[in-house]
């Protein structure tokens, strides 16, 4: 009986221990991964924080944490502190709207940056670009405000057809001024 095919049947005990194999196996190939790839990964998202805070206040000579006060920083100039670099977040349209707020340290905006946002592509998303960006800066807390009307030049003019992540975004921006001149007294 030459070709013919002859059938293995495997019992439970062995199915389940090749699939035990196979599960140690994977894990601790991804567990090699991890432990090579991780500080890699750690060092890249803090060069790209420190670029980022440099984007926003970009005369600073350095950026240094602020002690008890998670994710802040104060950017220095000649060894004076010329600005807070602080978290913001709100909830958007698209869901949290995540971002990093520049202010001086008595109260003015000098810019942010949007670093996690899920909003409308042409609508939303254009918070984190110009004109709208602009209209942030040199303000204080009682001008962020968003308004519909046009004439209004003191208050945050909302983007067209994206009015709740302009609240969003002027909210958040608001809270981290707030949170600023809080901590500094307003000097």
């Amino acid at each position: 009986m030459e070709g013919a095919h002859v059938n293995k049947e495997y019992s439970i005990f062995q199915i389940a221990i090749n699939l035990i194999i196979t599960c140690l196996v994977s894990g601790l190939i991804i567990g090699l991964v991890y432990y090579f790839t991780a500080p890699i990964a750690a060092e890249k998202k803090e060069v790209s924080k420190q670029e980022s805070m440099r984007s926003l206040v970009s005369d600073a000579d350095n950026f240094k944490a602020v002690p008890d006060k998670d994710q802040w920083f104060t950017a220095e100039k000649d060894g004076k502190i010329i600005a807070y670099v602080v978290p913001g977040e709100s909830k958007g349209y698209g869901g949290e709207i995540k971002m990093l707020v520049a202010v001086k340290p008595d109260g003015e905006v000098i810019d942010y940056s949007i670093t996690t946002s899920n909003e409308t592509p042409g609508l939303g998303d254009n918070a984190s670009k110009q004109p709208f960006k602009d209209e942030f800066k040199g303000k204080k807390e009682a001008n962020l405000t968003v308004t519909k009307d046009a004439s209004d030049k003191d208050d945050i003019q909302a983007m067209t057809g994206a009015t709740i992540s302009s609240r969003a975004v002027t909210l958040a921006v608001k809270n981290a001024v707030h949170e600023v001149t809080d901590f500094t007294g307003g000097k």
